[in-house]
């Protein structure tokens, strides 16, 4: 490309580490239309990275120009970086990956009679040959950093650089289930992915039975822009976001943006710092994003930005919304008739999959040895890939039959085969903290006048805060007003908080607000406030309920979105399943 084009590409130096090299090449064989890639790392990939694809290849003439810096066949022109669809586009991934290594390629397209074979030593000029070889390219990357010590002295361990390569491997194994891929160490296997055209198989097969157990579909759109993949429950989170995927045209994006726009609907359903795991996949017209604003294209600038925000909150949002907590739900990989649906033999060709397959991305990830296979189908991957049409039976709360209260806290219920405990405080939290929002958010005051205003003193600093969040009270059905010197005064509350602690409440909303900051949005900072106003004004342990009030209890429940939390994502409730309770007392 021209040096004004190239210097208007967001392209730096792209090899920090073997895994970098393993992207960049395998995102190449991507781009070629390979549907087989096979990756061999020795010593973790600081030894020798090999892969080999069955992609278009190259001709002799290309394979050369290859190699020099901001060489591509994807874009000729500046406008053309908004109509990319390729993974690579700047022609700088082959020439940094050579001045950092002794590098060998060997390939061929179809119509060539001999393949080209080139060899690299730490950037310097390629000594071409012919040579005979299959259709495809084959690129031997070795001695990574011989060429700069001080760069490899940064390297980690074997099994943490492998690691890296893996997780790079496995991102685009989720992007492009179509692509049959194996990775490779020394006398191991460690991800041998068949191809596939159900995205919700690969998921299967790269991270089991853990995450499929506890999935949700997640799909919607907004004018050209869809979204589509499957998220977690509630229930299953992690300590770290490394279990959050998310693709734009096909591109892993790794983006604070979308990070944020996922845990927004999660905020208040999951317990702080723990998070879900999500596979989400965009899919925007190329004109309406920007890949070249980051030299290693994990972020994207998106020319409507918060139409996405909506798109991905809404999308998560109405799942998690739509999945019942209380429902004896059927795996969600169903299928419809036999002469509709083209996954009818979906668990059969799982099976057949982990028959032919080891699937594990590192040590501690088990073997599916062969002899133990029907046996681990049977008590696993029937329930989660169940072929058969199923329609899931809800339990509503309001139907479980009411047994007694056990601590002073915990309600207990007989429902369908299962027995249910409710924690009564978790669960009146959640109810106000969902009516508060629903008062703000439609305008539906419901206050009680305070026959004789309470007057709050306030400290200094608690006063300061107090202009921040004064608009939010109000949203919520309080009347209050400065009164004074560091004091205010409060002339009504919402009805649903009739008794609460007013002194403390508004202590307590201070501190919090001063926790969060000012780069708090407006909806975390409600969320946060309304959160706190349901704890103060919930039901408590201890506090000895009647059968009208539990039956009350469950009715309100019932009604609202997200039933299975509370604001601080405790669960509400927990189920024994009577198989549970058999297996308890040594029944099965």
């Amino acid at each position: 490309m021209s040096d004004a084009l190239a210097s208007k590409i967001a392209a730096g130096e792209v090899i920090e580490r073997p895994a970098s090299i393993v992207k960049e090449l395998v995102e190449n064989s991507l781009d070629a239309g390979a549907t087989e890639i096979s990756i061999e790392l020795e010593n973790g990939g600081k030894k020798s990275i090999r892969i080999v694809d069955n992609g278009e290849g190259m001709d002799h003439d290309n394979a050369i120009l290859a190699f020099e810096r901001h060489a591509t066949s994807k874009i000729y022109s500046f406008d053309e970086l908004y109509e990319i669809k390729s993974l690579g586009f700047r022609g700088e991934a082959l020439p940094s990956i050579a001045s950092v290594c002794r590098l060998e390629m060997l390939t061929r397209t179809e119509k060539s009679p001999a393949g080209t074979r080139l060899i690299v030593e730490g950037g310097t000029r390629p000594e071409v040959m012919d040579a005979g070889c299959p259709v495809g390219t084959t690129i031997i990357a070795k001695d990574i950093f011989f060429s700069t010590p001080a760069r490899k002295k940064f390297l980690k361990k074997d099994s943490t650089e492998q690691a890296h390569c893996v997780d790079a491997v496995t991102r685009l194994a989720l992007g492009h289930p179509e692509v049959k891929i194996t990775v490779r160490a020394p006398k191991r296997t460690l991800l041998n992915l068949p191809k596939t055209t159900d995205l919700a198989e690969r998921i299967a097969l790269l991270f089991g039975d853990g995450f499929g157990n506890h999935i949700l579909p997640v799909k919607d759109e907004r004018g050209h822009v869809t979204l589509h993949g499957f998220i977690s429950e509630p229930s299953y989170t992690r300590s770290n976001s490394k279990n959050i995927f998310c693709f734009v045209n096909g591109r892993y994006i790794r983006d604070n943006f979308m990070l944020n726009a996922i845990m927004t609907p999660y905020r208040r359903i999951i317990e702080h710092k723990r998070f879900p795991a999500v596979v989400l996949f965009i899919d925007v017209p190329p004109a309406d994003i920007d890949v070249n604003v980051h030299p290693t294209k994990m972020e994207v600038r998106f020319k409507n930005q918060w139409e996405i925000y909506k798109l991905i909150g809404g999308g998560i949002g109405k799942a998690l919304a739509d999945a019942a907590p209380l429902s004896q739900m059927a795996s969600f990989y169903s299928t419809g008739p036999a002469d509709t649906n083209p996954t009818e033999n979906f668990t059969e060709r799982v099976q057949e999959s982990l028959r032919r397959y080891t699937v594990y991305s590192g040590a501690e990830r088990p073997t599916f040895r062969l002899n133990d296979s029907d046996d681990f189908m049977q008590q696993n991957l029937q329930r989660l890939f169940d072929t058969r049409v199923t329609t899931p039976t809800v339990m509503l709360f309001s139907t479980l039959e009411y047994m007694g209260q056990f601590d002073g806290t915990y309600l207990v219920f007989s429902g369908h085969e299962s027995l249910v405990l409710i924690d009564q405080h978790a669960a009146h939290e959640r109810i106000l903290f969902e009516k508060l929002k629903k008062i703000s958010y439609e305008n539906a005051e419901e206050k009680q006048l305070l026959l004789i205003p309470e007057v709050i003193q306030l400290s200094p600093a608690e006063f300061a805060l107090f202009g921040e969040y004064r608009h939010i009270l109000e949203d919520a059905g309080f009347d209050v007003e400065e009164f004074g010197t560091h004091t205010v005064a409060v002339k009504s509350i919402p009805a649903i908080l009739a008794g609460i602690n007013l002194q403390d409440l508004i202590a307590d909303i201070s501190g919090e607000i001063s926790k969060t900051g000012k780069a708090a949005s407006i909806d975390e900072a409600k969320d946060t406030i309304f959160s706190l106003m349901a704890c103060k004004g919930a039901i408590k342990a201890n506090q000895k309920l009647d059968r009208p009030e539990v039956n009350n209890l469950l009715r309100e429940l019932d009604m609202i979105p997200i039933a299975s939390t509370c604001p601080h994502g405790r669960p509400i409730f927990i189920k024994f399943s009577i198989h549970e309770l058999e297996r308890m007392f040594k029944r099965r």
